[in-house]
């Protein structure tokens, strides 16, 4: 069974101005989040700055939305590392709050050879128990999951059950499919990709986009999965204003500023993002707006 279908939000992790964490915020996100349908919150992603966050951040992170969700949606947890034991670590300790999957970023900055991500991807599985979603990345990790890999590893290893899907080619989701004849869940992990993941065998989106627009997102994903192809189309075609206003400068800078004009949470970012130039928050702005994105 799949962790979920649907949109998944790559949830944003509110700073304070010194800072911090600020968990009163993040509640409030939360929140938001499962009142606007979203089917699935996906924590300490690329989009939640996990990359800052120290360990003792990052976990704490994870407990409490796992506590605050409380199995109203399913929660999954980045425990991705460019460290095997890092990783394993990670995927362990968030296996004991309760979430009910792990993201897993392919290892970053040292890389990894085919043969190097089946044994990362093979031993962190083999530390846990929670079903696996590899993400494959390579803009952000230099390193590209193979669909020959990802259909090893799915065939071999029993916990790894979907990928989230973000190099935006196409050709190789294609042929991902086809060599794993349907025992993969595939997540669209570009969110001016949807429908077209979708429309090869996907269950879902892990969404940036869903941050500020959670209902439309959801709706996008349901209608297609419903049998409403036109109207998922058609929020896809309406959305992608609004996707490139939130990739005008690397994520999750466009995303922090649009949750703060938006009113939900502060925009604080932690180095080295800085704060969004003027002419891409005017260019946001004009976005949420075209999209019926309520600003503060």
């Amino acid at each position: 069974m799949a962790i979920f279908k649907g949109s998944g939000v790559a949830i944003v992790t509110p700073f304070k101005e010194d800072g911090s964490v600020d968990y009163d915020r993040f509640r409030e996100v939360i929140e938001f989040q499962i009142a606007g349908g979203t089917d699935c919150i996906i924590v300490c992603g690329t989009t939640g700055e996990s990359s800052t966050l120290s360990h003792e951040e990052h976990l704490e992170c994870i407990r409490f939305c796992t506590e605050v969700v409380n199995h109203r949606i399913p929660v999954v947890a980045g425990t991705g590392s460019n460290c095997t034991e890092t990783a394993i670590y990670l995927s362990q300790e968030a296996e004991k709050f309760g979430v009910d999957g792990l993201l897993i970023v392919t290892p970053y900055y040292n890389k990894a050879t085919q043969k190097g991500l089946i044994k990362h991807y093979t031993e962190v599985a083999a530390s846990v128990k929670l079903p696996i979603i590899m993400y494959n990345v390579p803009s952000r990790t230099g390193t590209n999951i193979q669909p020959e890999t990802a259909a090893y590893l799915v065939e071999h290893v029993e916990n790894i059950v979907a990928i989230k899907e973000a190099t935006g080619n196409l050709s190789q989701i294609a042929r991902l499919m086809s060599l794993t004849k349907g025992k993969i869940d595939l997540y669209s992990g570009n969110d001016d990709q949807v429908v077209p993941i979708l429309s090869l065998g996907g269950i879902g989106v892990i969404s940036v986009l869903a941050n500020v627009a959670p209902k439309e997102t959801h709706e996008m994903v349901a209608s297609y999965l419903g049998g409403d192809v036109e109207k998922a189309r058609q929020i896809q075609i309406d959305a992608i204003p609004l996707c490139d206003a939130l990739f005008c400068e690397v994520n999750p800078i466009p995303v922090k500023k649009a949750v703060e004009l938006m009113g939900l949470c502060g925009g604080t970012l932690r180095m080295p993002l800085t704060e969004i130039e003027p002419e891409h928050e005017a260019k946001l702005k004009a976005a949420m707006t075209g999209f019926g994105v309520p600003l503060k």
